[in-house]
């Protein structure tokens, strides 16, 4: 049974940002009964900020641990006083996973680092080198909470192997888990990884994902509920209904067919 069982955005703004994108002007009554439901669309179409707008209402963890607090989660604060959200069970612990918040987390861990370095420049060659890392790993709140959340520095991994480490360390245990374009550094391999991974959690715990994406692969788990948003609606849509499977099909059996107009 999942945590959120409907979404209304209650509201007949239509202008300026976010209300004038698709995904918010359309998001009425959205059923999100299912344990697994998909947000696809164009980019621009508002998938993100739709996210962005739940996570903020529940106040989910996410990579960086700074709260809701950024420019970026401006637009999605916005429409709190409009989002209507119903429960059939009362929320556990959960986790908004945004791609574009991978590249900004180790950035600030990387600028804390070098700021404690220059703050602290030379001591002395009479201090032991561990002595001095240590010294300065201690000063660095941002390796220390990166360690304690994920177990190790992320920058040890390559980008899409990060991906997979983060959701195995943040996705462990019952609850509602937001999804971002999780597809974005990682091989189609990769991606069937992560459907293997969702399938085992699903398998163990009671939980509830909401992923927005541009992958078909992603789009063809077993039994998931795919919203599909246009400029016109935001509806209920079957895999292969959707523009995204129809143009990747379409290219992949017949390549040559585009590839000659370029």
């Amino acid at each position: 049974m999942p945590y959120l069982k409907t979404l209304n955005i209650n509201t007949d703004r239509t202008h300026p940002f976010p209300y004038d994108i698709p995904a918010i002007k359309h998001a009425k009554h959205l059923d999100f009964s299912n344990k697994i439901s998909f947000l696809v669309g164009e980019n621009g179409s508002g998938k993100s900020t739709l996210l962005e707008a739940i996570a903020c209402r529940l106040q989910l963890p996410h990579m960086d641990g700074v709260g809701y607090s950024k420019n970026s989660f401006d637009g999605a604060k916005t429409l709190l006083p409009y989002l209507e959200l119903t429960w059939q069970i009362e929320r556990s612990v959960g986790f908004f996973f945004r791609a574009e918040d991978f590249g900004d987390y180790l950035n600030s861990v990387h600028r804390v680092g070098t700021t404690i370095e220059y703050q602290m420049g030379d001591i002395g060659e009479d201090i032991p080198s561990q002595i001095i890392k240590d010294m300065k790993d201690s000063a660095n709140y941002q390796l220390r909470r990166m360690r304690q959340n994920y177990g190790q520095e992320l920058d040890a991994f390559s980008h899409g192997e990060a991906y997979l480490h983060i959701m195995n360390e943040m996705i462990n245990s019952r609850g509602i888990y937001l999804l971002d374009e999780p597809e974005a550094a990682l091989s189609p391999a990769k991606q069937l990884t992560l459907i293997s991974f969702l399938n085992q959690h699903l398998k163990i715990h009671n939980s509830q994902f909401i992923i927005s994406t541009h992958s078909p692969l992603l789009m063809a788990y077993p039994d998931a509920t795919i919203y599909e948003i246009t400029p016109h609606s935001m509806e209920k849509t079957n895999l292969e209904d959707t523009e995204h499977y129809m143009v990747m099909k379409s290219f992949l059996n017949n390549p040559d067919a585009y590839l000659r107009h370029l």
